[in-house]
């Protein structure tokens, strides 16, 4: 059930799941000095195989590894780029339903030359491919992570005189990643971008002021890195990207409609489809998708990853009708709206109450578009 014979597919989910506690006991154990990173590994292997078969039993056909060997969903991926460097976060408010949380993700510095030194998720793939029947999806931070957080600030003015350079070199380390997972089998590739939709929040503007950078102008910059990042991609493999508004423990960053950035995003920027966060007012309204042009797609995340309540089908369908109101509804599909745990800690809900969430999206996407 896909939306053209290949990714997205009519029910999709954007990634990350739950820890197991067998996964977070290892890592804890790792971290102490009890246990050898391979032995680490084999545990990760195995519950990434029980949660393979999970996904696939309930109907998904994308299907990911959960992000279980990451801490973060960016970090752990742009650290092993030569030339940066991971620093204490700075504290920030995340917003919860029932007040603020504050959490301090690491940062990241660009001190020195970037360069793809070694393989950085061939070989995670190449596991997850090995156990997948379906469509083995691979989710990779967003080339931008490096850059939205500090902005020129964050990139050595010595190594990096101009900053052009600077883009240049990472967009290259991302083609030479991204050619070596199409070699290893990867045909479903998604970016996880929090920077575009921080955009449409008018306190995360102001702060982008704030640092120097004109947020007007960086949706159309930030369509050009990552168009250079994936412009060796091959022609078998999707792309898309999710726009992520924060998620740590059932909170979130930022909120606003996605009218600041909707025309650059479905226009400049090259990829398949869009994993757009629906799930309540924090989003805003459908007039965005007005801007979709055909041939690409829009994963709507209508259903929640931060509460354990199940969603309604009858009014999932509700908005699903209002979205096609902007954007035919043979170019729509159905997701939640983040992942279960874009850092190790996960979300507020069992294992359990996240997957009967991806069964609706399942079920509900079965009965929209049959």
């Amino acid at each position: 059930m896909s939306t053209n014979g290949k990714p997205p597919y009519r029910a999709d989910h954007v990634g990350s799941l739950l820890r197991p506690k067998a996964v977070l006991e290892a890592r804890d154990q790792r971290k102490k000095g009890d246990i050898t990173s391979e032995a680490l590994r084999e545990v990760e292997d195995a519950e990434i195989a029980k949660i393979v078969t999970k996904q696939q039993d309930i109907g998904l056909q994308g299907v990911t590894d959960g992000e279980f060997r990451r801490e973060l969903f960016h970090v752990d991926f742009l650290e092993h780029l030569k030339g940066v460097v991971v620093k204490s976060g700075i504290p920030m408010k995340f917003r919860t339903a029932e007040g603020e949380l504050e959490f301090a993700p690491p940062r990241m510095e660009v001190v020195g030359r970037l360069e793809r030194v070694r393989q950085i998720a061939v070989e995670d793939f190449a596991y997850l491919k090995s156990k997948v029947g379906n469509t083995a999806k691979l989710c990779i931070p967003s080339p931008t992570m490096l850059h939205f957080r500090s902005g020129r600030k964050g990139i050595s003015d010595e190594v990096y005189p101009d900053i052009e350079d600077f883009f240049a070199d990472l967009a290259r380390a991302y083609r030479e990643e991204i050619s070596a997972l199409a070699a290893a089998g990867c045909t479903y590739l998604q970016l996880d971008d929090t920077n575009l939709a921080y955009l449409c929040d008018p306190k995360m503007r102001e702060r982008t002021r704030e640092i120097g950078e004109d947020p007007d102008e960086l949706p159309r910059l930030y369509a050009r890195i990552i168009n250079d990042a994936i412009s060796s991609r091959p022609d078998d493999m999707t792309v898309c990207i999710h726009l992520c508004r924060g998620n740590f423990k059932s909170s979130w960053v930022s909120e606003g409609g996605y009218e600041p950035v909707a025309e650059v995003l479905f226009n400049e920027l090259d990829i398949d489809g869009y994993f757009l966060e629906y799930d309540d007012e924090r989003s805003g309204d459908f007039a965005p998708l007005r801007f979709v042009p055909k041939g690409k797609h829009v994963i709507l995340g209508l259903v929640s990853s931060k509460v354990p309540e199940l969603e309604s089908k009858d009014e999932l369908k509700q908005r699903i009708d209002e979205a096609a109101k902007y954007c035919p509804l043979e170019q729509l599909a159905l997701s939640p709206q983040c992942g279960f745990s874009s850092t190790v800690e996960g979300n507020d809900l069992s294992e359990d109450e996240q997957f009967a969430k991806l069964s609706l999206v399942v079920e509900t996407a079965n009965e929209v578009w049959g």
